[in-house]
């Protein structure tokens, strides 16, 4: 009998994208689970909504200071625009000077910047208000000031945030609508203030609906656009992408990156010999074999029919190259007549090499490949020709 967690995360599924697979739910709970691609994609998209969401502010906060200045009187009307005029500056240097990088904790701090200037300024506005006696018409225009913290809360539907994010974010603006009411404890209004309260979490919790929603949607077809179909690993086109990402990382921390380029011996035979449905099942098998000897921060991509590329990141040459052994060692899956998958291998490494980009990194990885083959097939080339560059390798 299925268990009450079963059932909830049963009914959750159906609330989610049906291309969403089951192992994937909690990436929408935590973002480690997230690959480099998704990671890069998602923090390009929370940066330039949190730029979009800063023009708007820095467009309408100004403008909302005529009704102040036709409502309050001189002293108060003066320091509502002061603080109006610093939050849209504030607002147009975030808008200005921030450009997404793809780097995650950079998403981050631009949408802590983004709640934090209106934070402050509801913070502030409050408490100067706090501290006259309005009237009947200056009230209302106020209490509009304390409908601020609902309108960022309900901002956070626009980014593709993951549960944790949302809970973390969501805790900030509460936390920051407490501190407005314990600074103004002696006026409080109760009622209202509980009230207001209780509906702000109500907010957050529609909110957290839908980016999770919209980070579902982000997985599925992220998923959809940078795997090969057939493989289930990177495309040769997310797979560039990558490895541009992996290079930046080793040049920055002077780190090691290796490169394997992986040609399937004798593949076409296959092809011609038994057809391309047994083809296809070697490159599923074959595929799996490799990534069930691979690191996790490792990537496997499909560059095209039977060739593949692995990108091993703070990896020198000499500990790739027992990788690779050892991953041949392990078997590549077998032919359709029992016999086993062998490959040839080309290998480059950015520091013993001296590459200078990562496109020379990879041409180098591809020269040794075709080495490797002229040289007999089923072997690793890890040098430059005229040195002892080769190995071979055997399969189980």
């Amino acid at each position: 009998m299925p268990s009450l967690i079963d059932l909830l995360l049963n009914r959750l599924a159906t609330l989610l994208p049906s291309e969403l697979r089951s192992t994937e739910f909690m990436k929408l709970v935590i973002p480690h689970r997230h690959s480099m691609l998704m990671s890069e994609r998602r923090a390009t998209m929370i940066v330039n909504r949190v730029r979009l969401f800063a023009f708007l502010f820095a467009v309408l906060t100004p403008v909302w200071g005529i009704i102040d200045l036709m409502v309050f009187t001189y002293p108060l009307w003066l320091g509502l625009a002061t603080f109006r005029l610093l939050a849209c500056a504030a607002f147009a240097c975030l808008l200005l000077f921030y450009r997404p990088s793809g780097n995650l904790f950079d998403a981050y701090r631009a949408v802590a910047l983004l709640f934090a200037i209106p934070t402050v300024f509801y913070i502030a506005s409050h408490t100067l208000l706090g501290g006259y006696q309005l009237t009947q018409v200056s009230a209302v225009v106020a209490t509009g000031y304390a409908f601020l913290p609902f309108v960022l809360m309900a901002g956070l539907a626009i980014f593709p945030l993951t549960l944790l994010e949302n809970l973390v974010m969501a805790s900030v603006l509460l936390l920051a609508h407490a501190l407005a009411g314990y600074l103004s404890w002696t006026t409080l209004n109760w009622p209202s203030y509980a009230g207001g309260f209780w509906l702000l979490i109500l907010i957050a919790g529609v909110t957290s609906l839908a980016s999770l929603s919209q980070l579902a949607f982000m997985v599925a077809l992220v998923r959809q656009a940078i795997r090969d179909p057939l493989t289930g690993v990177f495309s040769r086109g997310s797979g560039q992408e990558i490895l541009k990402l992996q290079w930046d990382t080793a040049r920055r921390h002077d780190t090691g990156l290796a490169v394997a380029f992986i040609d399937l011996d004798h593949f076409k035979r296959i092809n011609d010999s038994f057809g391309h449905d047994a083809g296809d099942q070697v490159l599923r098998e074959c595929t799996q074999q490799m990534l069930a000897s691979l690191r996790s921060t490792d990537s496997l991509l499909r560059w095209g029919g039977e060739e593949f590329v692995v990108i091993m990141p703070d990896t020198d040459r000499e500990q790739a190259r027992l990788a690779l052994a050892r991953m041949v060692k392990d078997g590549l899956g077998a032919r359709p007549d029992g016999s086993p998958v062998t490959a040839s291998i080309g290998l480059a490494e950015r520091c013993v090499d001296f590459a200078e980009s990562a496109d020379e990194l990879l041409d180098l990885a591809d020269k040794r490949m075709y080495l490797a083959k002229t040289s007999g097939r089923n072997r690793l080339c890890f040098e430059t020709p005229g040195e002892l560059s080769e190995e071979p390798l055997s399969a189980a």
